[in-house]
């Protein structure tokens, strides 16, 4: 294990939470999925703990249950799952406990060839947990640490949870998960960009107008109730996921395609975004209306209190270096939203002068497409001339350059992000984990934020279900003479 991301696979995986929805429905079918292509050890054992009082035989039951609910069609019926089931064990623990860690010591047993651990747990249970493990003697220079959000919800809460985790592992030792960092399409945009000349020289103020971050859902509270309200929107989503995104499309290109280069060029960004004024967010929180054709509540409903917590942030940010100067980055997430999408717009600048103005062409601006989810794709709008003879003018029109992932790579499997990141806490590469002084740099910036809506009062918009949010977060765009991609 090193910065280069070199590989020195372990012998044990211990995972915390081994009976919640995540564990259900992605750490399991992704661990299935290493297992049945060969790319974990044979000889990889897999513990699981959680407060359960389950037996070894108990917990592979509900593991075959979960892998038949949440194994993707492809992976089912392919002779791999009695091999799976039998690499599993269990021991329960009350991470609150300290006495308790002993047992789950000797239950992993010989650890000399290494141990990844994936914790997932309850911010209040983050520094008895690392207490426990310390106390167990599962904190060995062999031992890496792959730490699943929420790490505290603000830089105060996030540095006592990091110091607690240094006292215990080296920041090589420490693999912050962004689950986002996974998905084949965010790798993409670094490919996209430094590995096709015809974008860099256009990748600056002087070629792009405007970039836009879209992460929508339609869903509602879902089950979130107590975490999200404690939370809310510009927590759950800005400060990880979209600032991630933002400083992959944003960076420098790295030296190398290791974890120092990128994350090096990543912290720059977040370091240079500018503070956000009163008047460049809009804060917005979901009332009534249709999602899908089918009739929702508000958040005070779904939440049964009334609350301030926002579902909706809009930001207009800017990154002040010299590639970035003037170029807005225009930011959009929200709960039941108009659709499910997550994608990154780059529009570019419309070209100097238009030849064809005279002869009635009228010319619209390239815009790339950088689709995430639901699909995944990129898509470049061209302009281009209406097949004709041209006797009353020149009909120019958009004409989309279409790369959909699913489909020129059909014949390559779609993975969960989690079995790539899984695998590289396995195998001991960083490259894809968050670093403590990008947390950092991205808690300073979105604490800030906090700091003015308190100062102003910034109450959230009301915004009815299945549209896109406040009227105020269009005006947003507007009064810059930009509108949403929609």
């Amino acid at each position: 294990m090193n910065s280069a991301g070199v590989s020195t696979p372990c012998s044990a995986l211990l995972l915390f939470g081994a009976t919640g929805d995540l564990a259900k429905r992605m750490l399991l079918p992704s661990i299935f999925a290493l297992h049945e292509d060969g790319l974990i050890a044979a000889d990889l054992r897999i513990v699981g703990t959680a407060r359960s009082e389950l037996s070894d035989e108990e917990y592979r039951s509900l593991a075959e249950e979960a892998l038949a609910e949440y194994l993707p069609d492809d992976r089912r019926g392919n002779g791999q799952l009695q091999t799976f089931l039998d690499r599993l064990s269990y021991h329960p623990l009350d991470a609150s406990q300290a006495d308790g860690f002993g047992g789950l010591a000797e239950k992993l047993g010989d650890i000399s060839g290494g141990l990844s651990i994936f914790l997932s747990t309850a911010p209040s249970l983050f520094e008895a947990t690392i207490e426990g493990l310390k106390s167990a003697g599962l904190t060995g220079k062999n031992v890496r640490i792959g730490l699943e959000k929420p790490l505290g919800n603000n830089l105060a809460t996030s540095d006592v949870i990091n110091d607690a985790v240094a006292e215990a592992y080296s920041e090589e030792q420490t693999f912050r998960i962004d689950h986002y960092l996974g998905k084949e399409t965010v790798q993409n945009l670094m490919a996209l960009r430094f590995a096709n000349m015809m974008f860099e020289p256009l990748w600056n103020s002087g070629g792009i107008d405007h970039i836009e971050i879209t992460v929508s859902e339609t869903v509602g509270l879902e089950g979130r109730h107590g975490f999200y309200d404690d939370t809310g929107a510009l927590r759950d989503m800005v400060q990880n996921h979209m600032l991630q995104l933002l400083a992959l499309t944003a960076m420098e290109a790295p030296a190398n395609l290791d974890a120092t280069s990128v994350r090096d060029e990543k912290v720059k960004v977040l370091r240079s975004l500018r503070p956000v004024t009163a008047d460049e967010m809009v804060r917005g929180q979901y009332g009534d209306g249709a999602v899908k054709g089918e009739a929702v509540n508000g958040y005070t409903d779904d939440l049964d209190q009334v609350s301030g917590t926002e579902t909706f942030v809009a930001i207009k940010a800017h990154i002040d270096n010299w590639r970035w100067k003037d170029v807005p980055f225009y930011l959009r997430t929200g709960k039941r939203l108009s659709e499910r999408r997550s994608e990154i717009v780059i529009q570019f600048k419309s070209v100097p002068h238009n030849i064809f103005a005279e002869r009635g062409g009228k010319l619209h601006a390239n815009k790339l497409v950088i689709r995430l989810q639901p699909e995944e794709y990129v898509r470049l709008q061209v302009m281009a001339k209406e097949p004709g003879l041209d006797r009353d003018g020149v009909t120019l029109r958009d004409v989309p350059l279409d790369l959909s992932l699913s489909q020129a790579f059909s014949k390559s499997r779609n993975r969960i992000a989690y079995e790539r990141l899984l695998l590289d806490l396995i195998e001991g590469d960083p490259t894809l984990f968050v670093r403590r002084d990008e947390v950092e740099a991205q808690w300073r910036w979105v604490d800030a934020i906090r700091e003015v809506w308190d100062e102003n009062d910034m109450k959230p918009k009301p915004y009815g279900s299945g549209s896109w949010g406040p009227s105020a977060a269009i005006a947003l765009t507007e009064r810059d003479g930009v509108s949403w991609h929609e």
